[in-house]
């Protein structure tokens, strides 16, 4: 998938490449990354287009094509929905969201979520950004989400009902490199009726070809913004 993002890939043709067959391959792939072939290639090719815009003056029509889309209004409104900003701002902000809201999920009585989030002992990251998302990829408006100094305790409050997984991902460098970052997932995790509080611990690791890319902009982990607002 990563050598041929501008190739119009079928599923067939990617089972053939590992000798599946395609519902086979479906199956083990979706074991392994938590999503299905198709929307992983997908995150793929936007998380590519993520690094072209930050690193290189292509056109975003240019790019759109160099990441296996034949229409530049089809790739602008993808990478807008998944990524929370147009291709043009994304490079304009150099990769980072100013706000980013939770999603509102009005009429279910809401609980907390909280834990602890660990790291390796050899990387010194600073602001760690914890989220809720409805699905494996980290795209779109996070149900909840919350931003802590450090590795350490954690809490999202007014979580509503529903089955969420948990990512949370920090940096220590330029966003300009592939796989930059280093990311941790719980879940899927199941609020349900009744439920006050769950408890949901993480750990930080660097990032493996596996893990599907977080898509979404965030906001400056480099930096503690000023003033600091958790975002309910």
């Amino acid at each position: 998938m990563n050598e041929k993002l501008s190739e119009e890939l079928t599923i067939d043709d990617i089972a053939r490449a590992a000798t599946f067959s395609k519902f086979h391959f479906t199956r083990v792939f979706a074991q392994a990354t938590g999503v299905s072939p198709g929307r992983f290639l997908s995150a793929l090719r936007l998380d590519e287009a993520k690094r072209l815009l930050l690193t290189t003056s292509i056109t975003v029509a240019d790019i759109s094509h160099r990441v296996g889309y034949n229409s530049v209004g089809t790739f602008s409104t993808r990478f807008s929905s998944r990524v929370g900003l147009s291709p043009s701002a994304y490079r304009q902000q150099g990769g980072f969201q100013h706000r980013l809201a939770g999603e509102p999920r009005p009429g279910v009585k809401p609980a907390i979520v909280r834990g602890f989030v660990s790291a390796p002992p050899e990387i010194s990251p600073g602001l760690v950004f914890v989220g809720l998302f409805p699905t494996r990829i980290p795209e779109g408006a996070p149900v909840r989400y919350t931003l802590i100094e450090a590795p350490g305790p954690y809490q999202l409050t007014e979580v509503p009902e529903g089955t969420w997984h948990l990512v949370a991902h920090c940096v220590t460098g330029p966003l300009t490199r592939r796989g930059t970052g280093y990311t941790g997932h719980h879940g899927p995790i199941t609020v349900e009726p009744g439920v006050t509080a769950r408890l949901a611990d993480l750990r930080v690791r660097p990032k493996r070809l596996f893990d599907p890319p977080v898509l979404l902009a965030l906001p400056d982990l480099r930096h503690r913004p000023e003033p600091f607002k958790h975002a309910a």
